[in-house]
This record gives structure tokens, C-alpha cells and sequence, in this order.
């Protein structure tokens, strides 16, 4: 008796006794605590609408275009796939859904994206759209894409060589025209190429531009893309060889001299109501001011500079002789 005595006692007196609490351990529950965690579900509709009648095409093109400034990089890149998808699919002769007018100031930023995905879906939307709407907005896609140039990314530097390559070929002749177009984009490329001639004559050798801009491949891409827009600003045009003197054409000869231009802003060049420009700026649209242009702030340097590259063999041998090509078939009838 007296053994369950002594143990109804100690029981008893465990229930006073206060847990000694360790350092570094938690605090041991009480016999009485409730849980009062809880876990919650949430379903999550990107797109939903109360309408019973489907959007249409020119709807959800606006849409789209207006999700071009979403944060994520995988909305940005399928938006831009939508439109690619409609543009390369529209039949020519129907107006576009969206008009390039529109199309092209909204995704002209995106060459500067930090995401490879987004430009490169964004290069395949400019692919896809006509090539006559790409002259009227030729200047600020230039402007982007010299930005893109010189950019610090690496990545960026090269996207916008291949903007600037299809630019050329898509409207060659507007690029080395437009305001800015022709001085502009020629220092842009001799500061990437680091190609200049001090004032006392001597010529420097090239700087590193941001991260790895020595690098020899995206040096040969550079003259490639310089040799492109070269040979659209200093050999003749093609609009300019297909004029026939011969008896195919008579009574009608050189008609296309008295029509009326396809250009939008036929009378830009003469700058009446804008501000002023400087020589940096100005429009060179015929071909003699662009080679006066040349010849007095880039020619000595590039081919200085050509002198030099020549000397490295491989890749940028070759491209640097299809650049000293390109500068004697321009430059072989300017006189100073």
C-alpha cells in the first residue's frame, strides 16, 4: 500500500514541476495547444472574359501589343510570337490587323531586352512585316539599334548588328539617308571598331569596348555589318541602275524622274519646320555628299585600320578585304 501511495504522490507532484528549457531547443508544446495553421488554394485565370462572342483579330492584336510591357520574359517572348504569327500568316493584299505604323514604335524598344528569347522572336516580327512599312519608320528603328550597338551587354552589341543587317536589306537606302543616318552610324561603328585618327595624323589602335569587345568574332561581325552599310551608302542604288536609256522604254524614258515619290516624307531633307541640325544630324539623300562626308571624317581612319586588321589572316582578313573592296568601288569616282 504504501508503494501506490509514494506513486500517486509523485504523479501528483509532476504535474507542478517546471520543464527545465536548453538552449538551442524549442519550447515543447502544451498538452492543451490547438494547431491553428492553415493552407489555402488559389486558381489563377490569365484570360477571361464575360463576352459570348470571341475577340477578333485586330482585338487581340492591341492586346498584345499591349502586353509587351509585362514584367515576365515568357509573356513578352509569346506575345511577340502571336504577332509574328498573325503577320506571316495575313494574306498580302489585306490591310494588317494592326498596322506597322503601330507595331513597330511599340517593339522597337525591345532591342535593348535583356532576354536573347524576346529579341530573338522580336528580329522574326520585324522579318514578317512588309517591307515597304519599314522606310517610314526607318529613323527611330536606327536610333534603337545604334543605342543597341553600344550597349555594355555583349549579347546586345551582336543582336543589334543583325537588326542593322536586316535593316539594310530591308531599306537600305532610307538607312543611309535619314536624318542622322549616314554620320551617326559611322562613328557609331568607328568607336566600336576603335578605328580613329588623332589630329596630329596618327592613327590609333583599337580600345576595348565594354566586356569582351576584343574579341576577334565580334569584330569580323562589326566590318561585316560596316561593309553592309557602306555599299548602301556608297555604290550606287539599285532604284538608280534599273533607269533604262534604251528603245524598250521609248516614248517613255526616265518617267519615274516626273511621278510623284512613294516616299511618305518626301520633302524631310529640307527640314522646314523642324529645329535645327547640325552636320551629324542633316539627311545626305544623294550619294556625292554622302562620299564628302565620308572621305573627310572616316576614310583615312578605316583604312588605316584595314591596314591593320588585313595583318590578322583568317575570318577578319577576309572580311577586312571585302571592306577595303566595298571603300574603292564607293570612293573610285569622288574627286575632292
Amino acid at each position: 500500500m504504501g508503494g501506490a501511495s509514494a506513486k500517486r504522490k509523485k504523479e501528483k507532484k509532476k504535474d507542478f514541476q517546471k520543464p527545465k528549457l536548453k538552449v538551442g531547443k524549442a519550447k515543447p508544446k502544451a498538452a492543451n495547444s490547438t494547431d491553428t495553421s492553415f493552407k489555402a488554394k488559389a486558381i489563377a485565370l490569365k484570360q477571361q472574359t464575360l463576352s459570348t462572342n470571341a475577340p477578333t483579330v485586330e482585338a487581340q492584336c492591341a492586346h498584345h501589343l499591349g502586353l509587351l510591357n509585362h514584367k515576365s520574359d515568357t509573356q513578352r517572348r509569346d506575345s511577340l510570337a502571336y504577332l509574328t504569327t498573325v503577320m506571316s500568316t495575313h494574306p498580302p493584299d489585306i490591310p494588317l490587323p494592326q498596322p506597322s505604323s503601330v507595331i513597330i514604335p511599340t517593339v522597337q524598344r525591345l532591342i535593348l531586352d535583356g532576354s536573347n528569347a524576346v529579341r530573338q522572336q522580336l528580329l522574326k516580327l520585324l522579318q514578317s512585316l512588309p517591307k515597304n512599312d519599314i522606310a517610314s519608320n526607318t529613323d527611330q528603328l536606327l536610333l534603337h539599334t545604334r543605342a543597341g550597338m553600344t550597349h555594355l551587354s555583349t549579347e546586345i552589341r551582336t543582336f543589334a548588328l543583325d537588326v542593322l543587317e536586316w535593316l539594310l536589306a530591308s531599306a537600305g537606302d532610307e538607312v543611309v539617308s535619314c536624318a542622322g543616318g549616314w554620320v551617326k552610324t559611322l562613328k557609331c561603328f568607328m568607336s566600336l571598331l576603335g578605328w580613329k585618327v588623332e589630329t596630329s595624323g596618327n592613327w590609333t589602335a583599337p580600345k576595348s569596348f565594354g566586356k569582351s569587345s576584343g574579341d576577334s568574332k565580334i569584330q569580323v561581325k562589326q566590318m561585316n555589318a560596316l561593309t553592309s552599310f557602306l555599299r548602301a551608302g556608297l555604290l550606287h542604288s539599285q532604284t538608280a541602275m534599273q533607269v533604262g536609256n534604251g528603245a524598250d522604254s521609248f516614248p517613255l524614258w526616265q518617267t519615274e524622274h516626273h511621278m510623284l515619290s512613294e516616299r511618305s516624307n518626301v520633302y524631310a531633307h529640307l527640314n522646314l519646320f523642324g529645329a535645327h541640325r547640325d552636320e551629324e544630324a542633316e539627311m545626305y539623300e544623294d550619294r556625292e555628299d554622302r562620299q564628302r562626308v565620308f572621305h573627310d571624317r572616316a576614310e583615312a581612319a578605316i583604312v588605316a585600320g584595314l591596314e591593320q586588321a588585313t595583318k590578322g589572316g583568317g575570318e577578319q582578313g577576309r572580311a577586312a578585304a571585302s571592306l577595303r573592296k566595298v571603300v574603292k568601288e564607293g570612293m573610285i569616282d569622288y574627286r575632292t
